[in-house]
């Protein structure tokens, strides 16, 4: 899939979220099923935390010099809610209660973030051959970490639409 292809899926992702995310007001954002659960903010601010950790794995992944010669994973697994994936501690929400305009705020600006990185790269068949470590995943090519990104969106859009489905 060329980065293209990928920018486009991250746009229609992101459009999507946002529409999935328009007239909900802060209480609606912030319940939360139970303690062990996850309100949409802090889904949505897991997501941002994400795409800026991203950012920064894959500044660090194009600032090697060698090819890497790793094969492509599939990344289909991760649309899958049925398995349980566990966000490291970094990508992890905070307890913050979240505005509607916050939460706009800053995915507005993790997107710009992974724009502004992605717009700097001459040759876009690069990601296809620099790799770098995930922490779950292990080693992933830089284009499957940016093509994540979308897949790892349409993941939790699915949890935000059943936290909404449950709303009075």
């Amino acid at each position: 899939m060329e980065l293209y292809e990928i920018n486009q899926k991250l746009r229609e992702t992101r459009d999507e979220l946002l529409e999935t995310l328009k007239g909900l007001n802060a209480d609606q954002l912030n319940k939360r099923k139970d303690p062990n659960t996850w309100s949409i903010s802090q889904i949505c601010e897991h997501l941002c935390k994400t795409e800026e950790l991203y950012v920064i794995a894959i500044k660090k992944g194009l600032s090697r010099k060698e090819d890497s010669f790793i094969e492509k994973k599939s990344l289909d697994f991760l649309l899958d809610r049925s398995t349980k994936l566990e966000a490291p501690d970094i990508a992890k929400p905070t307890d913050a209660y979240l505005e509607y305009d916050d939460i706009i705020k800053k995915l507005s600006n993790s997107r710009l973030k992974l724009h502004e990185l992605l717009n700097t790269v001459e040759d876009p068949s690069i990601l296809s051959r620099r790799h770098f470590v995930h922490p779950v995943f292990r080693e992933m090519l830089l284009i499957e970490w940016v093509r994540s990104l979308y897949l790892h969106e349409q993941r939790h859009m699915k949890q935000i639409n059943e936290i909404k489905d449950r709303l009075p």
